[in-house]
């Protein structure tokens, strides 16, 4: 019996449509779970449904190049919803006009602390160069960020780890350091949160209003553009790479 299971379950294993309704019913069940919660920041739907695949993953040694084709469909559509970001923000183009350049400024001094703090942090934990270089774009979204990575001499692999951890703590923290500082309006909100926590900040943004869901897919789109231009520069300049 249990040798069936096997051929079974290696016959599945090699098919993408796995993985792709694995994903899919883990964000699912996710979602649930923080429906459930009340929509709680801290029961993030993306920790949850990593944690579920993990369940998965682990004890059956499948290697992600193998979980990856069937989750680059999902992977595949993060572009047009990207893109869809410009609907929203469309809708507050009139305070975009007030505050382009403040935001700018915002955009390009964050996306600087971002870098240069998880640099900082991790060289004074005693990280090889390599990690250290790895962690510089954890705030962008994944496919800049490893680009990034792989540009200055990081281990992409690594970048995109931490760009999800990045992502989730943003999400599920970000409300209670918002709340300590007393910063209330939600573009303000939503622009630090996507500047520091890219898309799944982003998605956070969009369940409390469309208006910080727009500001933060400002503030991942430009910090993203940021970074990719200026990061290499800055650290060759520095003398870093």
């Amino acid at each position: 019996m249990s040798t069936n299971l096997g051929r079974v379950w290696v016959y599945l294993a090699a098919s993408p449509l796995l993985w792709l309704t694995a994903t899919l019913l883990a964000y699912r069940i996710a979602y649930a779970i923080y429906a459930r919660c009340r929509f709680h920041s801290l029961a993030n739907p993306v920790a949850i449904a990593v944690a579920l695949l993990l369940l998965v993953l682990v004890p059956t040694g499948t290697e992600y190049r193998t979980y990856f084709e069937g989750a680059q469909f999902v992977h595949f559509l993060l572009g047009p919803a990207t893109v869809a970001l410009a609907i929203p923000l469309y809708l507050q183009l009139d305070k975009l006009r007030r505050n382009g350049f403040a935001l700018l400024a915002s955009a390009f001094c964050g996306s600087a602390a971002a870098a240069a703090s998880g640099m900082l942090v991790a060289a004074m934990l005693g990280a090889s160069p390599a990690i250290v270089l790895s962690i510089a774009p954890k705030s962008v979204t994944t496919p800049i960020a490893m680009g990034v990575s792989e540009t200055i001499g990081g281990l992409p692999s690594l970048t995109a780890v931490l760009v999800i951890l990045t992502g989730i703590l943003g999400a599920a923290g970000a409300r209670y350091l918002f709340d300590w500082m007393k910063i209330r309006e939600h573009s303000v909100r939503g622009f630090a949160l996507g500047v520091t926590s890219h898309g799944i900040g982003t998605a956070r943004g969009f369940q409390v209003s469309d208006e910080m869901g727009a500001f933060s897919g400002l503030g991942m789109g430009l910090s993203g553009v940021l970074t990719a231009l200026f990061l290499p520069l800055a650290l060759k300049w520095f003398g870093v790479i």
